[in-house]
């Protein structure tokens, strides 16, 4: 239901969103905001519209809100690291197996791969589709090239001139070998929009690369980040809202530990709330050289001067539904936890059940559910958190943790130093 005017502490804000691990431009979020906040409004009974932000640069746009009488203005800023993940992603095939090897051998020699099995199957079994159907690929790439090769040899045996299957052969048979094989992989390669494993490949390869330590380029944009953040502190707004998605959101704990470690205190300025959607932070801080996120998780869930609200669903196949970061990964202090609260948007009980038929096997759709309307909201709103007219604090004063959420430590690696 939509909060009475009364109810208002908040007429200006500035929301910040962390993408996941996404190649695409910028204008997608602006484009899937405009249309599901629509989507939501007429859902809901509240009025949304969206317009140009004026000088916050071409990943930004405004919102204005009306909910029970009470009119909210918003700044949506997505940060750019798009770059680096395009970047990362231009491994030729026979480059995109060797990652292949190195991840797995990553995640199992250190026994990540088991622990995260232990805390929640999805999302391991979503790391393990993109080797499994790689390692089919090149399999059926192999069967067809050998197939292709031994039917070259028996073409020669039929020509009307008799041909020794000598060098000519194994030449011929070399030739159609790699050529069919290579087709094959490039055939599947030029399709990974419909197969996702390349794509979900480079994204796991990406942190197991340094074993769960940010490669310099990230550390850059991490501080660029922060300094956004600060930026926006240093407004006039109401209120900071840092929105992390999927690998956001551990990009985002990193920008507001390093923000917290600063000094930096509200006193007369903006509130500060920060929330992760479908956090897989996990595959990152199970890892042995994660040391920085880890010290991050510990030292930023104990800062009162900031709200931590996450929001994960069982329904979500990618993500550690309901598996409170800080605890799972075993740094959570003795005394002083204050972040994050977690709670479950419950996509079975929020989407109608003609919605959940038509998206229950559209794992990467569900992913970003978090980001879309709902037929049936409960206290997840995403557009009334971003532009309606509560702060994060106040909305979620009273909310109650899930009772099903996982706080069990199931990482090895425990040590919050960096």
């Amino acid at each position: 239901m939509a909060e009475t005017r009364a109810e208002q502490d908040v007429a200006r804000r500035r929301v910040i969103y962390i993408p996941g691990y996404d190649p695409f431009h910028p204008r997608r979020y602006r484009e899937l905001y405009r249309k599901e906040s629509a989507a939501q409004a007429a859902i809901s009974g509240y009025e949304i519209s969206q317009h140009a932000a004026k000088g916050q640069g071409p990943f930004a746009w405004g919102v204005e809100s009306v909910v029970g009488g009470a009119r909210t203005e918003a700044e949506i800023e997505v940060l750019l690291w798009s770059d680096i993940v395009k970047a990362s992603m231009n491994p030729s095939i026979p480059a995109t197996y060797a990652m292949l090897l190195r991840t797995a051998w990553t995640y199992i020699a250190s026994g990540a791969l088991f622990r995260l099995m232990r805390l929640r199957k999805g999302p391991v079994i979503a790391a393990l589709y993109p080797i499994v159907f790689l390692l089919g690929q090149l399999l059926l790439a192999v069967g067809l090239g050998y197939g292709a090769a031994r039917l070259g040899a028996w073409a020669l045996l039929q020509l009307p001139v008799p041909v020794h299957l000598g060098t000519t052969g194994v030449m011929l048979g070399i030739i159609l070998f790699v050529a069919v094989t290579w087709g094959v992989l490039s055939w599947f390669r030029k399709r990974d929009n419909k197969f996702f494993a390349y794509y979900l490949m480079h994204d796991y390869s990406y942190s197991a690369r340094h074993k769960g330590a940010n490669p310099p380029e990230l550390e850059a944009r991490i501080a660029a980040f922060r300094a956004r953040v600060e930026e926006a502190l240093a407004s006039d707004a109401d209120e900071v809202l840092v929105v992390g998605h999927s690998s956001g959101a551990h990009i985002g704990i990193s920008v507001l530990a390093d923000l917290m470690r600063s000094g930096w205190t509200q006193g007369s300025g903006p509130r500060l709330g920060f929330l992760t959607l479908g956090h897989v932070v996990p595959m990152v801080s199970f890892l042995p050289k994660a040391d920085r996120l880890r010290a991050d998780l510990h030292d930023l869930c104990q800062w009162d001067q900031i709200t931590w609200v996450d929001v994960t669903a069982p329904g979500d196949g990618c993500a550690f539904a309901l598996c409170d970061p800080v605890a799972v990964t075993g740094v959570a202090p003795e005394q002083g936890k204050r972040w994050p609260l977690v709670f479950s948007a419950a996509f079975t009980q929020t989407l109608s059940p003609e919605t959940w038929a038509k998206v229950k096997r559209r794992f990467f759709r569900l992913h970003f559910q978090y980001l879309c309307a709902f037929d049936r909201p409960g206290d997840y709103d995403y557009f009334l958190i971003t532009a309606g007219p509560l702060s994060l604090g106040t909305r979620y004063a009273e909310r109650m943790p899930s009772k099903s959420r996982i706080e069990t430590p199931a990482s090895r690696y425990t040590s919050r130093a960096a």
